[in-house]
Parts: C-alpha cells; sequence; structure tokens
C-alpha cells in the first residue's frame, strides 16, 4: 500500500494497471518556478515537496507524487489559463518538437527520499488553426500542462514519441517500480 500525492485521474488509473494497492490524497503545493531553475531541477523539486508534504500526514505507508512540465525552446508551458492561452500554446507547439520532463519522487516510512527524472521527446503534427480549435472545444486541454494529453484526442497532435510514453501521460511507470525497489518494496506483478 501507498499514498498517491496527486489528484490526477491518469496518474490512479496507471497504478490501478499495474496493481499496485494505493489512496490518493492530493498535495497541495505552489507549482512556481524559481529563477533560474531548470526544467529538470524544478520538476524534482516540486515532485519531492509534494511527497514531502503528504508523508507529513502519511508517515506510515510510502508517498508517491509526480511532476510533469512541457517545455518548448526552454520556456516551461503550464496549464493553460483560458482557452485563448491554450490555442496559444498549442499553435507554438504545431509542427515541431518539445521535451516533457516528469519527476517522481518515493518518500518512505523512515524518512528517507528517493527521486528520479525522465525526458521524453514529443513531435507534433502541423495544426491548422482550425483543428487547434476543435481540440480545445473538447475542453481536454484546459487541465494539462502544455494543453494537450497524449492519452485522449491529443493523441491525434501527436507524429511521434522518443522516450517513455507514461512519462508524457504523466508518470513514467519504470521509475515508479525503481523507486519502489530502491525503498525496499520491490514490484509483485498480480493477477
Amino acid at each position: 500500500m501507498i499514498v498517491l500525492a496527486s489528484s490526477s485521474p491518469r496518474r490512479h488509473l496507471l497504478l490501478e494497471m499495474l496493481g499496485i494497492d494505493h489512496e490518493v490524497i492530493p498535495a497541495d503545493v505552489p507549482e512556481i518556478q524559481e529563477p533560474g531553475e531548470l526544467p529538470e531541477t524544478m520538476a524534482l523539486r516540486l515532485a519531492c515537496d509534494k511527497a514531502q508534504a503528504v508523508a507529513a500526514t502519511r508517515s506510515d505507508v510510502p508517498v508517491l507524487a509526480a511532476d510533469t512540465l512541457v517545455v518548448v525552446d526552454e520556456d516551461i508551458l503550464g496549464k493553460p489559463s483560458d482557452v485563448r492561452d491554450a490555442e496559444r500554446m498549442l499553435g507554438r507547439l504545431s509542427g515541431r518538437a518539445h521535451r516533457v520532463v516528469t519527476a517522481v519522487a518515493l518518500t518512505d516510512t523512515d524518512g528517507a527520499v528517493y527521486e528520479r527524472c525522465d525526458t521524453t521527446r514529443v513531435w507534433f503534427r502541423d495544426l491548422t488553426p482550425e483543428a487547434i480549435e476543435a481540440y480545445v472545444a473538447t475542453g481536454e486541454p484546459l487541465d494539462k500542462a502544455g494543453s494537450y494529453g497524449v492519452q485522449g484526442y491529443g493523441a491525434v497532435l501527436v507524429e511521434r514519441v522518443e522516450g517513455d510514453f507514461f512519462g508524457v501521460m504523466g508518470l513514467p511507470l519504470r521509475l515508479v517500480v525503481e523507486l519502489l525497489e530502491m525503498a525496499g518494496h520491490p514490484y509483485c506483478f498480480t493477477r
């Protein structure tokens, strides 16, 4: 049993897919970039902060947290503030590559913190303004970093992915298993 320090339904479903018994307790941590902070450093810091914030109230079980950032031209594209912001972000991603940085952190019951970071490159197809507008009208991009969800309608925006697809979804599963093993909680395949 672990605690997932996230309100993301995708992360919850991915843990369920692996049969990892978990409870969901979202972390309330401001997602603000520090001056001069690199995306990888920011993602690791936020994942650790989220795990530790929840572990402060649930120290009896390991706590898993993650943070995902979409990076283009070294600019971090967060969740859009509105429809126009989503359209602007998608226009910026159209026809080019960007990075998706996902960090995971696990606090153990002894206070130890384990962390890892994954970077995946994603290439978007060329998108017409009409295609962007239609996608935004689905509502899917309005609560997602970079204004898209690769596991939903946003899959048709993507030309190719180089790296961990689950990292783009928000939880690189191989790193989750690695962290559990590091903490002495090896993953067991269940039926």
